[in-house]
């Protein structure tokens, strides 16, 4: 599977204990799908394609734009104006040409994310409002996908890990009961600095690895709460809500 080219560039993952060859070649033959390719996405998509993910999915219906640049890596000033995805998969075939690249110029909707998201392994949420996370955990959870959720604001990033192939997995509706106001967690209103969207799209591109590896603690059941400017991070435990959608899976 691996000629010699490809053992050198992933040598320093393969001689991880944690990882190996065999693990290499979990990461290759993985199929993960990133819905969302500003603050969070990017650092996701950028992380796993250079990790050797087989096979990634993007989707995103947006033009980058010159406040983007700011905080969304892989895009500069040259890409204003273009559609993200496009971007993406020219600048993916660039670091690692072994990653096949899917690219969905689409808005996240009830209509076409079903069908699309059942195609992957993992499901990573790069989305700026409550609206699209809820459908990405509605159709992960009917189709019993991994579903990992980020949030950004100002100083601060939430992570959410769900495994909706475990029967006591909860579910994003089960920590929000209501769906939130469009002010929470919103970095266009509040404002955020451009590391924190980075960490928090490094660590859901860890949980990604972890996922596909099957190594280490995830964060299922736990929301991960970021606080940089005071750097402290803390794990906050959530169960099944009862009557939650999840109860049936």
């Amino acid at each position: 599977m691996f000629n010699n080219k490809d053992l050198e560039r992933y040598s320093r993952q393969i001689v991880l204990k944690k990882v190996g060859i065999l693990g290499q070649k979990k990461i290759h033959s993985s199929k993960v799908l990133v819905v969302g390719c500003g603050g969070l996405g990017t650092p996701v998509i950028d992380l796993l394609s250079r990790a050797g993910v087989g096979e990634i999915g993007i989707m995103d219906h947006d033009k980058v734009s010159i406040s983007n640049i700011h905080r969304q890596v892989i895009f500069t000033s040259d890409d204003v104006g273009k559609y993200k995805v496009s971007i993406l998969k020219k600048k993916i075939s660039k670091i690692n040409k072994n990653v096949k690249v899917k690219i969905y110029r689409d808005k996240a909707e009830d209509k076409n994310l079903g069908k699309i998201l059942k195609l992957y392994d993992i499901i990573v949420d790069g989305t700026d409002n409550f609206k699209a996370k809820f459908l990405l955990n509605k159709f992960s959870l009917k189709y019993k996908k991994k579903l990992i959720i980020g949030a950004i604001s100002k100083f601060e990033g939430h992570i959410f890990t769900f495994d909706f192939n475990l029967k006591k997995s909860p579910c994003l509706k089960c920590f929000y009961q209501g769906e939130p106001s469009e002010g929470v967690l919103d970095c266009e209103t509040d404002g955020i600095l451009g590391s924190t969207a980075i960490i928090t799209g490094s660590l859901q591109a860890n949980e990604v690895l972890k996922a596909i590896l099957n190594v280490g603690k995830n964060l299922n059941s736990h929301i991960l709460i970021i606080d940089l400017l005071n750097l402290k991070f803390r794990k906050v435990l959530f169960k099944k809500r009862k009557g939650c959608i999840c109860e049936n899976i």
